[in-house]
């Protein structure tokens, strides 16, 4: 994968040095590039952006250095021979980025971000490159961030561990929380690991029985009973299909059961009288 960074802090990047993102660039598994969007203005001061047309706080970053900065951009990486360029700009207006769109971006083979700063790019740009190539808008969450350039870090490493061969073990990442297929709307349990016996604390005895059809089903359970508790949400809007016997047994245990609708929410409290 090609992955080229457009902002005004190429330092705030350092971290795709680093880790399993490091390795892969090391490894030539992952292609980085970033670029310094002020390379591309033409004012001594190097400006890359103005006051917003209809007045209000705040400053707008400029078309001409984006058009500019994007245009050698692309015509780089196509001389290089990537294809299929996508263009994400990090936004918090933008769609939610979840694990689903982690795997849609992962089978892209080169993506381009635009991480923004200060009130944002003028929308212009965006729809001049709409034009020519997919566009994501993504939010990393409800917040809104000095720029753009940490949501390029969360997106990147959320994507990037899941090209081939960039896990240690390719099955690692398929009982995460969100991954896709049983785990799709479900947040992943607790974990343990060695001594058995820590501080006065155990672990579940059913990890230490060497029985992995009841493993799967304890492991199964913990996530029903954490994503009940921390993101109830989730359960909600699960397609009841998705829950079998035994998930249902589970989730009447945690007071939840099917609602008129056919899915699942808390069920009411009975007050005796």
């Amino acid at each position: 994968m090609r992955l080229d960074v457009v902002t005004i802090f190429p330092e705030y990047l350092e971290p795709l040095n680093v880790s399993l993102v490091g390795k892969a660039r090391a490894r030539g598994q992952l292609d980085v590039h970033a670029h310094d969007l002020r390379q591309w203005t033409h004012d001594r001061h190097n400006t890359v952006d103005d006051t917003p047309y209809g007045g209000g706080p705040g400053m707008v970053m400029k078309t001409e250095p984006w058009g500019d900065c994007l245009d050698d951009v692309l015509a780089e990486g196509y001389e290089g021979g990537a294809q299929g360029p996508v263009l994400v700009v990090p936004t918090p207006s933008g769609r939610p980025f979840t694990q689903e769109l982690a795997v849609e971006l992962s089978e892209r083979p080169w993506l381009v971000f635009a991480p923004a700063r200060y009130e944002g790019i003028d929308r212009r740009v965006i729809d001049e490159y709409a034009t020519r190539m997919p566009v994501y808008e993504v939010s990393i969450g409800d917040y809104v961030l000095a720029g753009g350039e940490a949501a390029v870090l969360v997106i990147t490493e959320a994507v990037a561990r899941l090209l081939p061969g960039v896990l240690g073990n390719a099955a690692s990442h398929e009982d995460d929380s969100f991954a896709p297929g049983a785990m799709a709307d479900l947040l992943e349990g607790p974990v343990y690991t060695k001594p058995p016996e820590w501080r006065g604390r155990d672990i579940p005895d059913v990890l230490l029985s060497g029985h992995h059809g009841k493993i799967a089903r304890w492991r199964r359970d913990e996530a029903l009973r954490r994503t009940t508790h921390n993101r109830p949400d989730l359960i909600e809007r699960t397609d009841p299909k998705a829950f079998d016997k035994k998930d249902r047994e589970m989730l009447s245990i945690l007071g939840w059961g099917p609602r008129p609708d056919g899915r699942f929410g808390p069920t009411p409290e009975i007050v005796e009288e």
